[in-house]
């Protein structure tokens, strides 16, 4: 009895819990970041062109993200479990059907499958963080987060040889089933954090005096600040998450070797590899970043770093070397939204619906989304050049906009869940504010 009570201690340690989370979303992260591999492998086989599949794409996106309210409703309502449980038979069966798609609508339909498990695991593993570590969203964001950026890292290298030797069917097959099967065992695993607990700590970000409800959120303007902000990064990451492949096959670089850090690998391979790596590791450190300095400090360093990052690859992008690292200091600095607006919205709106509400914002994925396929039609008719262009654009605009108009406007909404007035005009004061 007692070896059982302390094993049953162990798993609801939060730090446990958080590595459990990781893992979860580790083995989904190949759905989204593992798909540019399968790309022109299809269009190969079937003819049925880039733009085409690339739907398949956004529709995983789109299922993936905007039905996280409801499942993440369920999570705030039963707990964790059972909801990743129904993930992981569904992300097994989106691959499966994959492997055996002859049509577009069964490559669209195993889009769908793979998303609504994707927003099972990925709703629930950053949902239930925010509730275990109250005190610091930033960080526990981040490293949840990481699990589904960093995720892909490992199996892209696996993946891709087994498609260039036994098929892109075969990985499908494999990866499918080993993914859904972790994703299982894991959702044992899974514990609901206690109301009032989990870890604490000081924090130098304001925070919310008050639980909002979904609907009390989706009345407030600072939410939909939030939201079109993450809308304009997103669209840039999903674009060049969904074809970078393509992108390297055009500038005919994909195979040709790279030498870096003791590695020679394809240009594509590197990239992807390095990109997942990246994006992993940039994620917990801007959470981290965001707990000392403030969020909307850190967006507006990140996205312009975002900006910068893209300018290079776009007008250096030829060079194999520099296509390898300015897509990975992108993917780098990108992934953070994944950890800075989970914790944004958790500060502003509180821990008991954090679930829930995280994944209305994350909803704004599926709207970017509808970008891809866009930009696949565009760089085919205008050229990559102007689809960097617009990403460019949108980072600068979402920098701006986390300084000038999302920070004075948490400021007043702090210190009106306190009951007090924080006049507009009051600027010096509300910034002094946003960062304790």
């Amino acid at each position: 009895m007692a070896t059982a009570a302390s094993s049953k201690s162990v798993v609801a340690n939060p730090w446990v819990q958080l590595i459990v989370g990781v893992v979860a979303m580790a083995c989904v992260a190949n759905l989204q970041y593992g798909w540019t591999l399968f790309v022109s492998p299809i269009d190969a086989r079937h003819h049925w062109g880039r733009a085409a599949i690339q739907v398949a794409f956004t529709l995983f996106i789109l299922i993936e993200t905007w039905l996280i309210p409801i499942e993440a409703y369920l999570v705030d309502k039963y707990g964790p479990r059972w909801v990743v449980v129904g993930g992981g038979i569904l992300v097994a069966l989106a691959w499966i059907l994959n492997s055996m798609a002859t049509s577009l609508p069964m490559l669209y339909t195993g889009a769908i499958l793979g998303g609504i498990g994707t927003g099972c695991v990925y709703g629930t593993c950053v949902g239930n963080a925010l509730k275990w570590f109250p005190g610091r969203r930033g960080l526990a964001a981040g490293i949840t987060a990481a699990g589904f950026g960093a995720g892909a890292a490992a199996t892209i290298v696996p993946i891709s040889n087994m498609i260039n030797g036994a098929g892109y069917e075969q990985a499908f097959l494999v990866f499918g089933i080993l993914q859904g099967a972790i994703v299982l065992v894991m959702a044992g695993l899974m514990r609901k954090a206690p109301l009032a607990t989990g870890v604490q700590a000081k924090t130098r970000v304001s925070q919310s005096a008050r639980d909002y409800t979904p609907a009390e959120v989706l009345r407030k303007p600072v939410f939909w600040v939030m939201y079109l902000m993450f809308v304009l990064i997103a669209c840039g990451g999903l674009t060049f998450a969904a074809s970078i492949a393509p992108y390297a096959k055009d500038l005919k670089i994909d195979g040709v070797p790279v030498a870096l850090l003791g590695f020679v690998l394809p240009a594509l391979t590197f990239a992807i590899s390095l990109d997942r790596v990246f994006d992993g590791v940039g994620r917990p450190f801007f959470g981290w970043v965001s707990d000392q300095i403030g969020r909307e400090n850190t967006m507006f360093i990140a996205f312009s770093l975002g900006a910068v990052a893209l300018l290079v690859w776009s007008r250096y992008g030829s060079d194999p070397v520099v296509f390898v690292l300015a897509s990975a200091v992108y993917f780098g600095v990108y992934g953070e939204i994944f950890s800075l607006f989970p914790a944004t919205q958790g500060d502003t709106f509180g821990s008991k619906f954090a679930a829930t509400n995280a994944g209305m914002l994350y909803t704004a994925k599926g709207t970017a989304a509808l970008v891809v396929p866009l930009a696949s039609a565009l760089a085919v008719s205008q050229g990559w050049v102007t689809v960097f262009t617009l990403a460019i654009t949108f980072n600068v605009v979402a920098a701006l906009l986390a300084i000038v108009v999302l920070k004075p406007m948490r400021a007043r909404h702090f210190a009106s869940s306190r009951g007090t007035v924080t006049p507009p005009s009051a600027g010096a004061a509300a910034v002094a504010e946003n960062r304790r």
